[in-house]
């Protein structure tokens, strides 16, 4: 610490910095030295900052997030805007460009590590005040920080559709399907001493000649309004977390030198610890969407709301408070798996992974898939003015791993990154996709509101094909299909051409022994590395299948216990 600053000066300019303005593009030149550096704003690691603030409010606390601040944009306060964030042009999301719920709970467990099981993580899965009803009541806490209800605004004649769909192809309802064992079926869908520095990058971690973490280097973000770009320098007293995410703390650490020699090398960095882990074994959900003609009228569908047109006076849904703004589109999702002769017709191969990873875990599904209210292309290029839903079947759980690295020591330099979607042995993650596309069209055709499929939406089968699109239909269509050869053909091709992501990456700093290539230990420290810890999506080894955010939320609370307690502050 600088001598003429003290302890209780950074905590009082730290009050008058957050109680004046909140969020900060740069900070006092009078802060170099706090106790705790959070390396990015990744969810977990502002769950980390507030709890520490909580347990010890003399401990001077520095977040470190190089997006803006984006309290109170309206893209991400309305649930109905969301797609504005992924729009080219968007600043309140981060891009990495490649080269061209909570979960289940056998997932857990499959991470053999431990500390870290279903039975282990469970208290920390229950940060919540759950609205929805349940079959599990031991899975959802009604007192947490964390409200989980429906939105502002229902769909239920399609959210019924859809389950009722799926009941007629033999899919039974689950009244919960976020309890942690439920599957194949469908359901129902300010403290004075934390500051926040946004619009600013970590450029590296500090070390010392012990190996020990003791600040980091940040500057402005390249596209801040900020003038200087300049490399500026905070000390760290007690511990730097590293909660950049998936792509971002891998991407630091190796530029602060702990990563694998042979890519640090390539970069031209210098080796301070052997971690060959670090930035393999990325994981994503990938999906296609399948997109269906329905019967549903324009307030029960958001078509036209994130692009503002088709009619649809946003602003003037955001002056009256419109409770279709509070809705996300997203009503309705299965979790499903092939039975044991549909898992056979999918290939030898096939069926040994599936005798392998799946047979002897009933709560593991092959496929999560959901529909939403909304068509995501350009509305002026459908056919009719109908309302148009998607269907997106994804993977669960992906073989496909991919990477990401650095190519250069600095942190302007371009990044290699490969997600290498579809590119698993025996292609197991492709034949997924064809099963799932198979039976969300079976379900689809036998909802009450559909009314035909479009035809850019779907596969392109052969002329004359049993499985041809049918663009207009009067009702539900109950014939089965029969695919040829040449039909799953139409179906691989589509799924290739259409594959998307759904932005839940994971897994490219993993939890496990060093010697499988791990890169923390089970209480998140870096192997080899003193005063850093990782705490975000980066680490778990294993993809959970549901959509990852409470995932995170459950590493922020397990990982702020966890340093409680090393730090003694549980005694406070």
């Amino acid at each position: 610490m600088d001598s003429h600053t003290s302890r209780e000066g950074i905590s009082g300019i730290l009050a008058l910095a957050v109680a004046t303005t909140g969020m900060h593009t740069e900070i006092s030149s009078n802060i170099t030295e706090v106790d705790i550096i959070i390396a990015g704003g990744e969810t977990a690691g502002c769950i980390i900052a507030s709890r520490l603030a909580e347990a010890d409010p003399d401990l001077s606390i520095l977040i470190i997030e190089q997006g803006l601040n984006n309290f109170n944009v309206q893209s991400v306060i309305y649930p109905a805007l969301f797609e504005r964030n992924t729009m080219p042009g968007s600043d309140t999301a981060l891009f990495w460009k490649a080269n061209k719920s909570p979960g289940q709970w056998d997932e857990f467990d499959s991470w053999n590590t431990a500390g870290w099981t279903a039975g282990d993580v469970l208290p920390y899965l229950k940060a919540e005040t759950y609205h929805g009803e349940t079959s599990n009541i031991s899975t959802h806490v009604y007192q947490g920080p964390v409200n989980v209800s429906k939105g502002t605004h229902q769909a239920p004649q399609a959210e019924d559709a859809f389950i009722e769909g799926a009941i007629k192809v033999g899919i039974p309802e689950i009244i919960d399907l976020q309890s942690l064992h439920s599957n194949d079926g469908s359901g129902p869908c300010n403290f004075p001493n934390l500051y926040v520095l946004v619009s600013n990058q970590v450029v590296r971690i500090l070390f010392d000649e012990t190996k020990r973490a003791i600040g980091v280097e940040y500057r402005a973000k390249r596209n801040s309004t900020e003038q200087t770009k300049e490399i500026r320098t905070v000390a760290v007293k007690k511990l730097v977390i590293a909660s950049a995410g998936a792509f971002g703390t891998p991407l630091l650490l190796k530029r602060s030198r702990p990563g694998n020699p042979a890519v640090l090398e390539r970069a031209r960095v210098p080796v301070l610890e052997s971690l060959p882990g670090v930035g393999d074994e990325f994981q994503d959900h990938h999906f296609v969407g399948y997109v269906y003609r329905t019967s549903l009228s324009p307030n029960k569908t958001l078509k036209g709301i994130a692009r503002n047109d088709r009619d649809r006076d946003v602003e003037a849904m955001i002056s009256r408070n419109d409770p279709q703004l509070g809705w996300n589109g997203h009503d309705a999702s299965s979790k499903l798996r092939p039975s044991y002769s549909e898992a056979a017709a999918l290939g030898p191969e096939f069926q040994t992974r599936w005798e392998r990873d799946f047979k002897d875990a009933p709560n593991c599904p092959l496929m999560v898939m959901g529909l939403f209210n909304y068509y995501f292309g350009d509305p002026a290029a459908l056919p009719d003015d109908a309302e148009y839903a998607t269907i997106a079947p994804w993977v669960a759980y992906p073989y496909a791993r991919g990477h990401v690295h650095i190519t250069g020591p600095g942190i302007d330099d371009p990044y290699d990154f490969d997600p290498r979607r579809l590119l698993d042995e025996d292609d197991i993650d492709l034949k997924s996709h064809v099963w799932g596309y198979k039976e969300q069209r079976e379900i689809a055709r036998k909802m009450d509101i559909f009314r035909g499929e479009l035809a850019s939406g779907q596969p392109r089968f052969p002329e004359g094909s049993n499985a041809a699109v049918i663009e207009i239909a009067d009702g539900p269509i109950f014939e089965e299909i029969e695919y040829s050869a040449e039909d799953d053909a139409a179906i691989v091709h589509y799924v290739r051409e259409n594959l998307g992501t759904s932005r839940h990456p994971l897994g490219t700093c993993k939890m496990a022994p060093r010697g499988e290539n791990g890169v923390v230990d089970p209480n998140l420290n870096v192997y080899g590395i003193s005063g850093l810890k990782l705490a975000d999506l980066s680490v778990p080894p294993q993809i959970v299948a549901a959509n990852t955010y409470n995932t995170a939320l459950m590493f922020g609370e397990k990982a702020a216990d966890i340093i409680v307690h090393e730090l003694g502050l549980a005694q406070l």
